[in-house]
Order: C-alpha cells, then structure tokens, then sequence
C-alpha cells in the first residue's frame, strides 16, 4: 500500500483515507470463494484449489487465447476445506464455468469398516463444506428416532481430531449404498452448491463473468499493481540518486562544506551557489550527521549509484514493454504457486450411479399378518400367524383368508374381472377394528369380486390358472399396479373365473379336474405374457373344472389329500403329459375327489372355490 499500488480514497468521515482494493498476490476471490446477498442480486463463487488457480493463471499468461475447455484442465472443478467428494459430472462443472452460473452436487466421503462375522459399518469422514456436524447428527439421530430409516440402528460421533460419524445399520443384510443413496437424499450429507460468478469489475459495475474471465480480471489487477509499484520505485529511485550525487559533492568538498555550515547563518543558498545544487539536494546535505561524514567513502557512494541506475534501467525497460511487465507477472504468479499449492482436498467422483430407493426399501421389515374378511375388508396385524379368534368383523362378515407378509411387501389383490390391485403391506389399516373395504383403498368397478391375494416378490414368477383350464406364466413385477384404478393382466373366458395364483418354484405343474385326472406337465410349456388369458392345462369335459393346481420339483412330488387320506407320490410317470392332455385317473383311494396338500384348498371346498360368492359391498 506505501507504494502506491492501488488508488486510495477518504474514508466515510474524511479523517483518513483506504485502498478501493487491495493489491492481493493471492487469487481469494477463486481460492476462498465467496457468497453474499445485496437487493436485486446475489453472489456465490466456491472455493478453489489455490495450485490449480494459479496453474490457470500462468496459462492464460502465456497463451491468452486459452480457452475454457483448456483452462478447466487446470480447475477441474471447486476445492472444498473440508473435502468431500463432488458428484457432478464433468460437463456440468464445465458449463458453470463457461456461463458463471450453476448448481453442484457435494457429497460426504464414507466408507464402510468390516467387523466381524460378516458385520459392517459405515464411517463418515468428510462432510461438506458449511454444513455443521451436530445438526448432521441430530438430523439423522431424529430420522432413526421417528422411523424413517429403516436402514440404520444408531448413529455415533467419534471425532478427535480427525471427523469420524459411525452409523449402524439395523441388519448386516442391507446394502451399504441403500443406506448412503437414503441419506443423502434426506440429510445435509448431499448439498446442493450454487454457482454464481456475480462480481464487481474495475469499473464498478456488477457482471456475471465465467472462468476465464475472473482471471483475466485478476491477472489484469496484478499487471496495474505491478505496474504502480514499478513507477512508484523508479521514482524513489530518481530521488535516491539525486540525493546519492550531493552526498558525493559532500564528501568530494567536505572540509568546504563544514566550514560553510559553520560560518553562515543559512548555509543552504551558498551550498546551492558554491556546488550547483538544488534546494532538495541542499536540504539532505544539511540533514546528515556529523557521524555519517565519517563513513561517507567514494567508494561506496558510487558503487551505489551504479546500482541503483542499474535498477532504474531495468524499471524503466520493465514499464516501456508490456510483454516483459507480463513476465514479471509470471514470476510472481510462480512464486505464490510454490508458496501456496497444496493438494486438492475434494475429489471429483462424477456422476454416480443412482440407486433405485423404492416405497418398500424405505419401509422398516416387521413381520406382520393380513386378514381379508368375506365382504372384502382389509386389515393388518401385528406377527405372524396372529390370533383372530377376538377379531371383529362388520355385522355378518366374516374371515376369509389371512396371510403372513412383511410391513415393507407388496401385496395384490386379483379380482374377478382380471384387474390387479396392489399396494404396500404398510400402507393397509392396522389395529382392533373391522379394517377398511377395498373399495376405499382402491378404485374398483362396481360388482367386481376378490378372488386371490398374493404378496408380490418382483423376481419371482407366478403361475395363474383358471377353472376351466387356463394356464400362463406372469413375473411378478408384472402383478404390480402403481395405480388406484388397477391393471388388467388377465383375460377370462365368459364364465371362467380365477382358480389360484402359485409361486413357481419348482419346474412341474400339478392339476386335478372334477373328472378326477391328474396330469402333470413342464412348468415351461406355458407362455411368460404381462398379461393375457394364457393356454390350455388339461383338458376338460363339458362342464368340469379344475379343482386344484400345484406348482412343484420332482425331487420333492406331491402330496395328494381326499380329506380321510394324504398319499405322497415321486414317480410321476404314470401321470406325465404334455400340457392340453386328459389326465390319468388319481390313485386307488382317491377316487372321490382330492386336492393338493399344502394348496390352501380343503376337499370340502372342492367345487366351491377359494372365495366363494365373496362379493364387495356397493355402499362401502
């Protein structure tokens, strides 16, 4: 500042005066960032690698049509203190530097510590910049508290000197990334970094600049200071060696000059008359002490003054030629680069992969029961296998069938016009009372009628069959309806309905007729459809039906049951057929009538079906 380097103007009172800007070596606009708000317009420019500024810097000096593309090699990307990792993509950061403005994603850097028996925990080791570490905690404290992860058992602050955030997760069966892809999204361990490069130019005035354009603005402020600074010692220089040519009068003439100090009242007009010098060159002669006299050698009042007009040579040499004030710049620059670099803190991780977080993923895992009532209401229990028997019902409902599922399944209802509906286990009425009706939870047409519930494994294929004989295969995420109004997956005959819907897992399927065959054929043989009405299992006569289907390995056979009698039975090849065949007659001793064990079907409800005239009521 005692060089001139800036302009100085009053300060708000006049008493003293302060520099517009300050001559910084230091790039802190870019290095230490930024933000502020004033009316109509706001600022935020993030923090910056200082090594990688100044490497952009020192490029544009020497190439000063570089464009931002080349420059960005230099800057990847922000530079945070407290490091972690920055998502965005390449192009993203780039586009922020090329128009000023953008959004980036910061994320913390975690990594997950084995323990043993297979356990694991996650440890958080950088979050990002300006977020505080209690309200991080306390944040996702709050989420395990309410419920709201279903992913983590606790979270702990083991920091020293070094941040370490614990989190444990609630089973060692979940996936770490889940668990991170849920917080981020729901936790200041993902921020969102404004872009905003909204500065004051030279000239007063606000501009949204982009990369290249904030370094030449710094690069340019260097080269005045530079240049003030150079003009400012040129003259103390010329100032110097004026001085410096008395001082050497003095000791050329010094008994003269003594004995003129001595004898005169006011001896600068005759030192001026006697030795031709100026009142300024007067006034240091008469300024030096007695003491000084003594040292004052040719010698060394020469040598500098060779000096020092060598200097004022080069100054002036420096001023005359912009492109050796240039690489006084440069040098400069190198030198705060070795001062300053350090290696970069946040890591640039582009853009992740994204995790699919579904509702049940988000949903804790308790084992609970679902009860479906004759008219169609719906509830939950809390368990498996729950007791029903001090369950209510609405009026002259009653229980129809229960099914033990997970809080976080999916569960679909099928009904008699080949809709599905399907929602979470969760989301069904919990408690003592009689539930909700279906048609409250969903949008059905009037008069349809439940005939299948099934809890939905996504991966899992299900084999549906009809009553009069139908038969396709269906994936499981095909059983899904993201809508209140269902989805149509299956197409009955007229007067056909829905016998069963049976989770492959194995690679025969079993069918019985009321004719009482029995045929077994290849699970394969039937079409994998998203929706349809499928083949012909087994062929019927008129007016029969099937009575029972299975879905099994021919490791394990079938278990045939008459209601008095179960019979096991492994070699099937009495009963082998390809699919649309008759059947064989069942075993001695079942020629009455049986049904597959472990079915849900009961031989006294051989005729009847699973649900019977369930119906919904119209009023509900």
């Amino acid at each position: 500042l005692d060089q001139e380097t800036v302009h100085l103007v009053p300060t708000y009172d006049g008493s003293l005066e302060e520099p517009v800007v300050l001559p910084a070596r230091f790039p802190n606009l870019l290095a230490n960032g930024s933000t502020g708000i004033a009316v109509g317009m706001s600022t935020s420019i993030p923090p910056h690698n200082v090594g990688e500024v100044l490497a952009a810097a020192l490029l544009l000096i020497r190439r000063p049509e570089a464009s931002i593309e080349e420059l960005a090699g230099c800057v990847p990307g922000p530079d945070f203190p407290t490091g972690g990792v920055l998502v965005s993509s390449q192009a993203e950061i780039l586009e922020s530097y090329r128009t000023g403005r953008g959004t980036l994603r910061l994320r913390a850097r975690w990594s997950v510590e084995k323990l043993q028996r297979g356990g694991w925990r996650i440890v958080i080791s950088e979050i990002p910049y300006q977020v505080p570490k209690a309200r991080l905690i306390e944040r996702i404290a709050q989420l395990i508290v309410d419920k709201r992860s279903p992913f983590l058992a606790d979270v702990r602050d083991e920091s020293d000197e070094l941040l370490r955030i614990v989190l444990e997760p609630r089973t060692r069966s979940i996936e770490p990334e889940k668990v991170m892809a849920y917080l981020f999204k729901n936790t200041d361990l993902e921020v969102r970094v404004a872009v905003n490069l909204n500065v004051v130019t030279a000239d007063a005035r606000p501009e949204v600049m982009d990369l290249k354009g904030l370094l030449q603005a710094w690069l340019s402020h260097r080269f005045q200071v530079i240049t003030r600074r150079s003009r400012h010692e040129l003259e103390r220089m010329g100032q110097r060696l004026h001085q410096l040519a008395a001082h050497l009068i003095v000791h050329l003439n010094i008994d003269a000059v003594i004995a003129i100090i001595k004898e005169h009242d006011d001896p600068a007009p005759v030192l001026m008359r006697r030795f031709g010098l100026d009142s300024e060159q007067a006034e240091a002669v008469l300024n030096l002490r007695l003491r000084a006299l003594r040292r004052l050698e040719e010698m060394a009042i020469r040598k500098e003054i060779a000096e020092k007009e060598a200097r004022a040579d080069e100054l002036r040499t420096l001023l005359a030629e912009d492109q050796r004030m240039w690489g006084a710049v440069q040098q400069e620059v190198q030198k705060t680069r070795r001062e300053f670099a350090d290696p970069r803190r946040t890591e640039l991780g582009g853009t992740p992969q994204e995790i699919d977080l579904r509702p049940e993923d988000l949903i804790q895992r308790e084992p609970q029961t679902v009860v479906l009532s004759l008219r169609g209401w719906v509830k939950t229990l809390k368990g498996h296998d729950a007791d029903l028997g001090r369950q209510r019902f609405k009026g002259d409902d009653d229980l129809l069938l229960q099914i033990n599922a997970f809080s976080n399944d999916t569960v679909s209802f099928v009904f008699g016009s080949g809709k599905v509906y399907s929602t979470l286990v969760d989301r069904l009425p919990s408690g003592k009372g009689f539930g909700e009706p279906l048609t409250v939870i969903f949008e059905i047409e009037g008069g349809d009628v439940v005939q299948w519930v099934v809890v939905v494994e996504s991966e899992k294929e299900y084999f549906v069959a009809t009553r009069w004989g139908q038969g396709l295969r269906i994936k499981g995420s095909d059983f899904v309806a993201n809508q209140r109004t269902g989805k149509q997956i299956l197409t009955f005959g007229e007067g056909d309905r829905l016998l069963s819907v049976r989770p492959i897992e194995g690679t025969l399927v079993g069918s019985i007729c009321q004719g009482r065959r029995f045929l077994v054929c290849d699970v394969q043989e039937f079409p994998l459809l998203s929706r349809g009405k499928g083949v012909r299992i087994q062929r019927l006569q008129k007016g029969e039906e099937i009575v029972d289907i299975v879905v099994f390995s021919p490791e394990s056979g079938v278990t045939l049951d008459s209601g008095r009698r179960t019979r096991q039975i492994v070699d099937l090849g009495r009963w082998r057929a390809p699919r649309g065949a008759r059947g064989a007659m069942l075993p001695h001793g079942f020629l009455s009538g049986a049904v597959f064990c472990g079915s849900g079907i009961s031989p006294d409800q051989v005729g009847k079906g699973l649900t019977g005239d369930l119906g919904l009521e119209e009023d509900a």
